[in-house]
């Protein structure tokens, strides 16, 4: 059984700052660290239960986060960017479940380091009028390719939003969201002993998983965090400006929308 991990890191038990997640920084090594445990106890969660191929993708910032040599030698990384689906790059055929560590509430939302994709960037992201998450926003992708999300690690805010989009995927909440930069969190290791449950309970459930399908979507809607950026991407010659902040663009899969969600956030960096 083909299982694959996508690995962010404010989700992670212990990570409640921005410093946490920035290289250059001891607080950041740190976290690394933290992130790679909680992935290794997913990896030996989904080969007790019956996984016999895993894929690792570093998903955060600048996607070299994970440290190699401390990883669970069982299974492959994917690092570096920019790589094709960003955060789901390299999921093949014949996936059987998406187990995914590290993950937070989306850009607009209360929660511990709450963003999608880009908080620089984003104030919001709207696929249809439903807030997208990177969660949700690459789970359905995944669904448009018939793979299901079997579980999601973060906080509670980051489990609340995903419940209704994947509801019968193991929710692991690692800490509970006192604010944007405040949590209440389980210690490290009991985070990684329920990471670990409930990726073992995923994979043995893998066959009645439903991939996430939403309806075809129509309308992708950005809302930066200020003027100078929507006055960017509303320069691509598709793009509809809406006002100040917003620019739509018009989308026929969620595949579309992650590109398009991907090309805005790396203009906005060029602005800064």
């Amino acid at each position: 059984m083909k299982v694959y991990i996508c690995a962010d890191i404010e989700g992670v038990a212990g990570v409640t700052t921005p410093q946490q997640c920035q290289a250059g920084n001891p607080e950041y090594e740190r976290a690394r660290a933290l992130m790679t445990e909680e992935v290794n106890a997913a990896i030996a969660g989904a080969m007790e239960a019956g996984a016999t191929e895993i894929v690792v993708n570093d998903a955060h910032g600048p996607m070299t986060n994970l440290l190699a040599d401390r990883l669970d030698p069982r299974a492959r990384l994917i690092q570096g960017k920019p790589k094709p689906f960003n955060m789901f790059a390299g999921l093949a055929e014949g996936t059987a479940l998406i187990l995914c560590v590290g993950f937070h509430a989306p850009a607009g939302d209360f929660g511990v380091l709450a963003h999608t994709t880009s908080g620089a960037a984003f104030r919001a992201v709207e696929l249809d009028g439903k807030r997208m998450s990177e969660a949700v926003l690459y789970g359905a992708y995944a669904g448009e390719r018939g793979i299901p999300v079997g579980m999601i690690a973060g906080d509670d805010v980051c489990a609340e939003h995903c419940a209704p989009f994947f509801p019968l995927a193991e929710r692991v909440e690692v800490k509970q969201a006192l604010g944007n930069r405040a949590a209440l969190a389980l210690h490290p290791e009991a985070a990684r002993a329920a990471i670990r449950a409930a990726a073992a309970r995923a994979v043995r459930r893998a066959a009645a998983m439903p991939p996430l399908r939403l309806d075809p979507p129509r309308a992708l809607v950005l809302d930066f965090t200020g003027a100078a950026l929507a006055d960017l991407v509303a320069t691509i010659p598709v793009a509809e400006r809406l006002d100040a902040t917003r620019v739509r663009f018009a989308v026929a899969s969620a595949a579309e929308a992650v590109r398009w969600v991907n090309v805005a956030a790396a203009m906005a960096a060029a602005l800064r």
